[in-house]
C-alpha cells in the first residue's frame, strides 16, 4: 500500500496538529497502515502543551517532494497554506471548517467541509458514523483542538456541535473542560519569550483575496500591551516580510484571550481599506476591535469585502 501523508496548513496551530494526527489514526482503523501525519512548522507552546498532557509524540516535518504522492488536507485546502510541492500531489480527502478558495485537482476526491468551529468536530463525526474506537489520548486531542478554535468556546465561530462534542468527549479523556482549557490557552499566551519572527509566524495565514495578497497573523495573549510594546520593532518585520513575499497587506490580530478582544496592527499600501472593513480609524497603523476573536469570521470576510469594493 502507498504511504498518505497527511497534515494541516503551515504555522500550524492546535487544530492543525491535532487533526492530523486523529485523521492518521481513523485511517490506520480503515486498514490505511500506511497512514502517517505530518506538519508544516514547529509546534507551538500551546499545542506542545497538549501534545504533552495527553502523551502524543508531534507529527515529523514535511520535507518529502509530494510529486505523485497520496495527501490527506486537514484543516485547509488553500494551496498557499499548505505544502510547497501540494500542486503535484494526489489529493485523496480533504477535512476542513474554512471557506474553499485555490484549490482544484486532476480526479475525484473525498471533499468533507462543514460550517463549524474546528476541523477536530468533523473528525469525531466521521468517527461515530464508522463506529471506530476513540481512544483517551485522540478525545483529548480532539477536545484540545476545539477548545483552541474556540478559544474555550467563546469565539463566535464556536457551534453548538463543538459544545457538545467537547462535552461528549470529556469523560474518555479524563478532563474538566474549563481548568484544562484555561491553563492550555495560557501555556500558549506569553510572548515575553517570543521573538518577533515568533509572533509573526506561529498562526499566520495567506489569502488572496480578489486582485490583493494578504497575510494574516493572530497572536493570543493575557496581555495585549505586552505584544504592543514591540510595535516597531513587529513593524519593521512586517514591513521587510511584505517586501519579500509581495503581500499587498500584512495584518497581525492580537487577541485578549480573557476578555475577547482584539487588536490589529496593519503595514501596506492598502492599509486604508482595513480600517474600513471594521468601520475604525487606524491611529498609528493601529485599531482596537471589541468583541473580535475569530480571524475566520470577524476578520477575513470584513477585509476581503474592503478589499473587493468597488469606488
Amino acid at each position: 500500500m502507498a504511504k498518505t501523508y497527511i497534515f494541516g496548513h503551515k504555522n500550524p496551530d492546535t487544530d492543525a496538529i491535532a487533526s492530523a494526527i486523529i485523521m492518521a489514526d481513523f485511517e490506520q482503523q480503515t486498514g490505511n497502515s500506511e497512514a502517517a501525519s505530518y506538519r508544516l512548522g514547529e509546534i507551538g507552546p500551546e499545542t506542545q502543551f497538549a501534545l504533552d498532557h495527553f502523551k502524543v509524540e508531534a507529527p515529523e516535518l514535511l520535507n518529502d517532494n509530494l510529486a505523485d504522492q497520496n495527501v490527506i488536507l486537514v484543516d485547509h485546502n488553500e494551496f498557499q497554506q499548505s505544502a510547497d510541492s501540494i500542486a503535484d500531489a494526489t489529493i485523496q480527502h480533504v477535512v476542513d471548517h474554512h471557506r474553499i478558495s485555490n484549490f482544484e485537482t486532476a480526479a475525484p476526491l473525498y471533499y468533507r467541509a462543514e460550517p463549524v468551529g474546528c476541523t477536530a468536530t468533523i473528525l469525531y463525526k466521521m468517527y461515530k458514523e464508522r463506529g471506530f474506537e476513540i481512544k483517551p489520548e485522540i478525545a483529548g486531542l480532539m477536545i484540545s483542538a476545539i477548545i483552541s478554535d474556540s478559544l474555550l468556546f467563546k469565539s463566535p465561530t464556536c457551534t453548538e456541535e463543538d459544545v457538545q462534542t467537547a462535552e461528549a468527549l470529556k469523560a474518555i479523556a479524563n478532563v474538566d473542560l474549563e481548568s484544562y482549557g484555561l491553563d492550555m490557552l495560557k501555556a500558549g499566551a506569553s510572548t515575553t519569550d517570543k521573538s518577533i519572527s515568533d509572533i509573526l509566524s506561529m498562526d499566520a495565514k495567506s489569502f488572496n483575496m480578489g486582485d490583493y495578497s494578504t497575510h494574516i497573523g493572530q497572536v493570543n495573549t493575557v496581555d495585549i500591551d505586552e505584544v504592543f510594546a514591540r510595535q516597531e520593532e513587529l513593524t519593521k518585520a512586517m514591513l521587510e516580510t511584505s517586501a519579500n513575499e509581495k503581500y499587498d497587506l500584512f495584518v497581525l490580530v492580537v487577541t485578549d484571550i480573557i476578555n475577547s478582544d482584539s487588536k490589529i496592527l496593519v503595514v501596506g499600501p492598502e492599509t486604508d481599506k482595513v480600517g474600513k472593513a471594521f468601520n475604525v480609524e487606524l491611529e498609528n497603523n493601529t485599531a482596537f476591535l471589541p468583541g473580535v476573536v475569530s480571524r475566520k469570521k470577524q476578520v477575513v470576510p470584513q477585509i476581503t469585502e474592503a478589499l473587493n469594493e468597488v469606488v
